[in-house]
């Protein structure tokens, strides 16, 4: 595993730009429609964790470099590669996610500007944000059930206060794809906006709340944070106790090899 405090002039797979009071953190691996491999993980980590200390961010966003949002994890890379032949040993202490930690712990308040694919871990990243704005062009979709997994704490935790606990549970039990205007229609989103309208319209959303005293805004999104959703940290560490034991499954394996192959896959329940 990289060091999860990486510098910001050695980030490979992320862009960290600050601005009138604004921080955009833009996932860049196009090449893979910025799907998440360990370095990437690592580097979302350490972006959120330098904008919540950075004097010239007020507010942050987060999006992805075109076609996509994030399109989850690199599964090909992270199940085939030669890390994933000799992987780690489960923790003795389950922990959530550090990545997802270092976004939801953000004080600031973050805005996610979806403007493409948000799929498995993907629209995990975007439920953490505070406000997601979508394009037109987006899709969500938790597709964790067909791999034979879970989603992250933000499925849990988030989702259901957004959506419904109904909702929420079609969109996890399924894994089934929706659309911009089928998000905005339950409430997962607040805006659609044309394409090319998405960054300049969060951006302007983005300046109106940095412009705001910034101790106010910790305040106002800690209260909002305890009000509805509760502790996540609970909730993560639970997710993540129950992924390590399904990564062992065979459904599991079944589920990546069926997505590598393009096939159908056959589970079993073992």
């Amino acid at each position: 595993m990289t060091d999860p405090s990486i510098a910001r002039e050695d980030f490979q797979c992320v862009l960290y730009r600050a601005a009138d009071g604004v921080a955009t953190i833009t996932l860049n691996r196009p090449e893979r429609r910025n799907a998440l491999n360990r370095r990437a993980y690592d580097e979302v980590e350490s972006a959120f964790r330098h904008a919540a200390l950075d004097p010239e961010a007020r507010c942050v966003v987060v999006t992805g470099a075109d076609p996509a949002f994030c399109s989850g994890e690199d599964v090909k890379e992270m199940m085939t590669g030669e890390k994933a032949a000799d992987p780690a040993p489960p923790p003795a202490d389950y922990r959530a996610t550090p990545a997802a930690m270092a976004v939801i712990d953000c004080p600031k308040p973050v805005i996610a500007a979806v403007n493409g694919s948000a799929v498995g871990w993907g629209m995990e990243l975007a439920l953490y944000a505070d406000i997601r704005i979508a394009s037109e062009k987006a899709v969500f979709a938790e597709l964790f059930v067909k791999r034979g997994l879970i989603c992250d704490v933000g499925g849990f935790w988030k989702l259901p206060g957004l959506v419904g606990s109904a909702k929420a549970a079609e969109l996890l039990f399924t894994g089934d794809a929706i659309d911009a205007a089928e998000a905005l229609r339950i409430g997962l989103v607040s805006y659609v906006t044309p394409h090319a309208d998405l960054m300049p319209r969060t951006l302007d959303l983005a300046g109106r709340i940095a412009a705001n005293p910034p101790l106010a805004l910790a305040s106002l999104k800690d209260g909002l944070r305890r009000v509805t959703f509760g502790d996540p940290h609970e909730v993560g560490a639970w997710a993540i106790t129950h992924i390590h034991r399904l990564f062992a499954t065979e459904d599991h394996r079944e589920g990546v090899r069926s997505f590598l192959e393009r096939r159908p896959p056959v589970f079993h329940g073992r």
